[in-house]
């Protein structure tokens, strides 16, 4: 992603995998190949395959800088997790990323998971003599406390959603409250000045995006509120891994009226480069438009 500047605030990101992922039909819930035709035949080569028919998706996290803090926004899939493919990424690219940004793991001064699946909390935590502990030793960690709980409650049950599976919970989030280093926060929770917090439930059980604001800018890391520019021109589309499909649809279509035809950036976590782009009216969807085209 191209290096944003809101404000006082810089946003960077840090590629763990993007290319061809999933096709539409296995992804989107009762997909209806005849009604999106015209919807696919619009998609630009950098969002869709077409040899392969599969969408482009990337898993990257979000670095913000501000003058006071170093804040992480979501981490990706991590290491040591034991996951198969699909999630088994190579693990080097985001550890080279974080490098390229001058960082290490002792940098970071916060860390913000917009919801607790697979893919969006994996760095949290390494493997050390075969306990998880906190990655980021220094960082607070910033769990909204309805989304952990509800997470929480499914393991101890001993059931699992899709984006939970495989102790996800156990491995990335509770390692963090037993260290002592988590916040569990109401989503008027702020970062700090400039930095809030947007609930968007419906993917997950307290799904929330991060608003960045300064200078008279705005910016939204939209997390899993979309995984691609289909939903877009189709709000409706909710994916397999939604908590609450309906909810989910509502959600996305309050936050695109909201910021459609301004000025405001959307930073949707599976958007490959330029990730960032805006939102403008067109017929019942919305048109995409990435930053700087």
């Amino acid at each position: 992603m191209n290096r944003l500047q809101i404000g006082d605030i810089s946003i960077t990101s840090l590629v763990e995998r993007d290319g061809p992922w999933r096709k539409p039909e296995d992804f989107f819930l009762g997909w209806d190949a005849a009604a999106q035709a015209q919807n696919l035949a619009t998609l630009a080569p950098e969002v869709f395959d077409r040899p392969s028919g599969r969408m482009v998706i990337t898993y990257q996290s979000f670095v913000l800088r501000t003058p006071r803090h170093v804040i992480l926004v979501d981490t990706c899939t991590g290491e040591d997790k034991g996951y198969g493919p699909p999630m088994d990424f190579p693990k080097q690219p985001w550890r080279d990323a974080l490098a390229a940004e001058g960082l290490a793991p002792e940098d970071i001064d916060y860390v913000f998971c917009t919801h607790l699946h697979i893919d969006h909390t994996g760095w949290n935590t390494k493997l050390v003599d075969g306990r998880w502990v906190p990655n980021f030793p220094n960082a607070k960690y910033v769990f909204h406390k309805g989304e952990y709980a509800a997470w929480e409650a499914l393991d101890r049950a001993g059931q699992e959603r899709p984006g939970g599976a495989g102790g996800v919970w156990r491995m990335n989030c509770l390692p963090i409250v037993e260290a002592g280093q988590a916040l569990l926060v109401e989503e008027d929770f702020a970062l700090e000045e400039g930095v809030s917090l947007l609930l968007t439930p419906g993917h997950s059980p307290c799904h929330c995006c991060v608003r960045v604001a300064s200078g008279g800018q705005e910016a939204i890391i939209a997390g899993d509120l979309l995984h691609h520019q289909l939903q877009c021109t189709d709000p409706s589309l909710s994916t397999i891994f939604c908590w609450d499909a309906e909810q989910a649809r509502a959600s996305r279509r309050r936050v695109f009226e909201t910021i459609a035809d301004t000025a405001t950036l959307l930073l949707p976590v599976h958007f490959p480069h330029p990730t960032a782009g805006r939102l403008r009216t067109a017929g019942a969807g919305f048109g995409w438009i990435f930053a700087g085209r």
